[in-house]
């Protein structure tokens, strides 16, 4: 089989897949074949995951042991990355630097998110910008 696309989840994608069992943010989280790609996360993002789904939790049908679990799975197959460097400011809205420094540091191909506008000029760094159904697209999941 040929190398595994890396990527990078946005939270946005997270909170969507946490929302509903339907559409391509679940999919590619919880169902998607895990050989065809590599999720990569920093602490940054992680604490970013569990801060916003917590924060939404009235909006979810899950609870917050759920959330939980689900974060100690994404932390287990996910290659974990330390950010050394700071490439910043890089994008519109700084709190999304993060992100962009996750995908260089993890030499990621993708930045998975709904927001594709914020992440405008990451294409200096090789790194395409896609919506979760793009990406199951290319893999060939959908």
């Amino acid at each position: 089989m040929s190398k595994k696309y890396q990527i990078v989840i946005d939270t946005n994608v997270f909170i969507t897949a946490l929302r509903s069992r339907r559409g391509a943010s679940y999919k590619l989280l919880f169902e998607t074949i895990q050989e065809k790609y590599e999720l990569n996360i920093s602490p940054a993002l992680i604490f970013e995951y569990e801060s916003i789904a917590k924060r939404e939790l009235h909006n979810l049908k899950i609870g917050e042991e759920h959330i939980e679990s689900i974060l100690d799975m994404i932390c287990t197959i996910s290659n974990k990355c330390e950010i050394f460097f700071l490439w910043r400011p890089q994008l519109k809205d700084p709190k999304d630097d993060h992100v962009l420094e996750l995908a260089i540091e993890s030499q990621s191909k993708y930045i998975i998110t709904y927001n594709k506008r914020d992440f405008k000029g990451v294409d200096k760094f090789g790194i395409e910008v896609l919506t979760p159904k793009e990406f199951l697209e290319i893999i060939g999941e959908i």
